[in-house]
């Protein structure tokens, strides 16, 4: 009786697997290139116009109080490397649900610096050179594939892209005229900090500018030609973005890559150039994520390195590969623990939620987005 049973169930399983395999999935939205991207109004996407419209002057009457000129750039950060804009805009966003604009405000049509939102690009750019085979593991160590010096000592050649990527790399040099330390008037302005003992690479987590710095030269070093170029072929292009951003590097940050003279992007505006992005590119940049890198028939980055880049490491919960992350809710306690972001000084936010279908851009805002998400979901 129970060989039976047994038998019955393995039939019944095996019916229902091949009735879901034949099940058409539904398909998502994807927006046409440029400003070809469709609405729906809030009900349409299940959501509620009232409310979503309470949610929207919330974001309004919330701007960063950093000031529009950019005066403070210096004082919070020490000496500029690169440029920047003489004046920012508003604050500005876009909701998107089911890949449909159900929200917009201010000028989200306006390229701006987006900070350290553009480490989770970098992260990208990694995450490609694995899938194309130019690096064969995310747990090699660097000095396997750039032999520049920079990897050269004991200390630093225990570095893996997995420690750069999770900022546990503790890297230790100096990297256009600004030392891992962060130590040193004018250098760092109140971005200072006191010295430390350097720990063992992959050992210690810390935010730290000059290591991103290092990263990228490293990703330019195996790629070959500058990343911004990289970005556009592999992703921005591909996902349909404007022509509008640029990827600004520094006035000093050139290298020299098999004997061509080529500039390196830094992984945020701490010290001026990077990112510099509209709204909608980087909703669009937020709606891949969403979808685990797919966008329309094509997988422009693998979903398994998505999956990678959103595990919390071991020494930051809250981090994955350059992306900020809620695994335990503390980011944003009133969204969803599988919500995820790339967030940059100011404060610039692309926030994905796929529990909700959602991805929200929120740029030029004070706190951290959490009463925004609360009211928005």
């Amino acid at each position: 009786m129970k060989r039976h049973l047994a038998l019955l169930a393995a039939i019944l399983s095996l019916a229902i697997i091949s009735a879901a395999a034949q099940r058409p999935e539904r398909s998502a939205y994807y927006p046409e290139p440029g400003d070809g991207w469709k609405r729906k109004t809030p009900e349409e996407v299940g959501m509620d116009s009232a409310r979503l419209n309470e949610a929207i002057e919330f974001a309004k009457a919330n701007e960063t109080r950093r000031p529009r000129d950019f005066s403070d750039q210096e004082t919070i950060f020490g000496r500029p490397l690169g440029p920047l804009p003489k004046e920012r805009g508003g604050t500005n966003g876009i909701v998107i649900r089911h890949g449909y604009i159900v929200a917009e405000f201010g000028e989200t049509d306006r390229v701006e610096p987006t900070y350290s939102a553009a480490k989770s690009f970098l992260s990208t750019i990694l995450g490609l050179a694995i899938d194309r085979g130019l690096i064969r593991n995310v747990d090699d160590p660097v000095k396997m594939y750039v032999r520049d010096g920079g990897y050269d000592s004991e200390h630093n050649s225990k570095i893996t892209w997995h420690h750069h990527a999770q900022q546990t790399s503790e890297w230790e040099g100096e990297m256009f005229g600004k030392t891992h330390t962060f130590v040193g008037q004018p250098e760092f302005g109140r971005g200072m900090r006191r010295p430390r003992e350097l720990k063992e690479p992959g050992s210690f987590y810390e935010y730290n500018d000059v290591r991103i710095n290092r990263f990228s030269v490293s990703l330019l070093r195996v790629w070959k030609k500058p990343l911004p170029e990289v970005l556009k072929d592999e992703v921005m292009d591909r996902i349909g973005a404007s022509k509008t951003w640029k990827y600004l590097p520094y006035s000093n940050s050139e290298v020299e890559v098999d004997g061509k003279k080529m500039m390196s992007v830094s992984g945020g505006t701490r010290w001026g150039g990077g990112l510099w992005i509209n709204t909608r590119d980087e909703a669009r940049f937020g709606y891949l994520f969403l979808r685990r890198g797919k966008w329309g028939s094509n997988q422009i980055i693998s979903e398994k390195w998505v999956e990678k880049a959103l595990t919390p490491g071991p020494h930051n919960p809250d981090y994955g590969y350059l992306w900020w992350l809620n695994a335990r809710g503390r980011q944003w306690p009133d969204a969803p623990k599988s919500s995820f972001a790339a967030v940059g000084f100011g404060s610039n936010t692309i926030w994905v939620d796929p529990e909700h279908d959602l991805v929200v851009v929120w740029r030029w805002h004070d706190g951290n987005g959490n009463e925004f998400f609360k009211r928005v979901i």
